[in-house]
């Protein structure tokens, strides 16, 4: 295996997903981490040197992210950057020629994804965005039973993430929702992302038509907890299809979503799971049959990577295409419209 081709990635930052992301390139079998950067002097080198100590004398580290972009040795980016500040980062290195997994969301703006398609396109790059969470084989399982019509006709679902917010987070609310703070830019884009997923056809993902939506905001207008229901239109027999979200700071872990159909409902437990984790899905029918089943602990991490990885190696469109980060970020686009309007 050792002269299988892997994808030469860098990191483009020390944020905090790194001690999740950073020993799945590592561990990716067509992946390998070459650099890795951050604007704060000596934060790339610790980062290495907590996560991957063994690996310390082989990946560089910059303290400045353009060194990194830079790097001829790098063909991949991931981009764990602050919310508002990842398309300015993807699309200087789109622009310099590296393919680039953005983690969620893409962007805040609808208008920015569209500019990071076109330089996509320009610079015959590849993009994603980093919903891990998808490449789960727990998720694949529900969408087979989904589309096998088990549980009938989807006609609701229901998606909660929240964690309990500690001091080392903060950075997460210290500015407004309009600059990219707030729990909706942080794991709302889970909850909108997984119902959406919920109504999907043939392997396409549901578009709401309406959304109405509250929060609590704190002194810098980002919002700690928001809720809300997406409005999937009617179905061909003109039944209603809602979405409920919740999402929150003030909570314990959670990261379930449940898809109610109109023979029976199928549910996910925890859509963050550890690599250790043994994950559980389960489902029953209005004819008293019922199930739990569980999966074979794995890192869905590494799994986005691989996949990412495979897709450029081998020139394969990825998983979540560009219009799929556009339709994300137009939902939650229109869920703060509906917070700060009250309608």
């Amino acid at each position: 295996m050792s002269d299988v081709r892997k994808l030469k990635w860098g990191i483009l930052g020390a944020a905090r997903v790194n001690e999740r992301l950073l020993p799945a390139i590592i561990e990716a079998s067509n992946g390998q981490l070459v650099a890795i950067a951050s604007r704060r002097v000596g934060a790339a080198k610790a980062t290495l040197e907590k996560y991957a100590p063994c690996h310390a004398g082989e990946v560089q580290c910059y303290d400045n992210l353009d060194s990194l972009i830079n790097d001829p040795n790098v063909e991949a980016i991931y981009c764990p950057m602050a919310n508002e500040e990842h398309a300015e980062w993807a699309l200087k290195a789109m622009n310099a020629g590296k393919h680039i997994l953005i983690e969620k969301p893409m962007a805040t703006t609808v208008k920015d994804i569209e500019a990071i398609e076109s330089a996509a396109i320009k610079n015959n790059v590849k993009v994603m965005e980093g919903f891990m969470y998808r490449f789960h084989p727990q998720h694949t399982r529900i969408q087979e039973i989904i589309d096998s019509g088990l549980i009938g006709d989807v006609l609701s679902a229901r998606a909660s993430f929240s964690f309990l917010m500690k001091p080392a987070r903060m950075y997460r609310i210290n500015r407004s929702m309009a600059n990219g703070g707030g729990a909706m830019w942080d794991i709302g884009p889970y909850a909108i992302h997984s119902l959406r997923w919920c109504f999907a056809q043939n392997s396409k993902p549901a578009e709401p038509l309406f959304v109405i939506a509250h929060a609590k905001l704190n002194e810098h207008g980002a919002d700690i907890v928001s809720s809300g229901v997406l409005d999937f239109g009617p179905d061909a027999q003109g039944r209603v299809r809602f979405g409920h979200f919740d999402v929150s700071f003030e909570r314990s872990r959670k990261s379930e979503y449940e898809i109610i159909g109109t023979l029976g409902w199928v549910k996910c437990h925890a859509a963050w799971v550890f690599q250790e984790d043994v994950p559980v899905i389960s489902w029953a029918l209005e004819d008293g049959r019922c199930a739990e089943e569980r999966f074979t602990p794995s890192n869905h991490f590494t799994l986005e990577i691989e996949h990412f990885s495979d897709c450029v190696l081998n020139n394969k469109d990825p998983l979540l295409n560009i219009e799929d980060a556009k339709q994300n970020c137009r939902a939650i686009e229109s869920v703060l419209q509906s917070i700060a309007s009250a309608k």
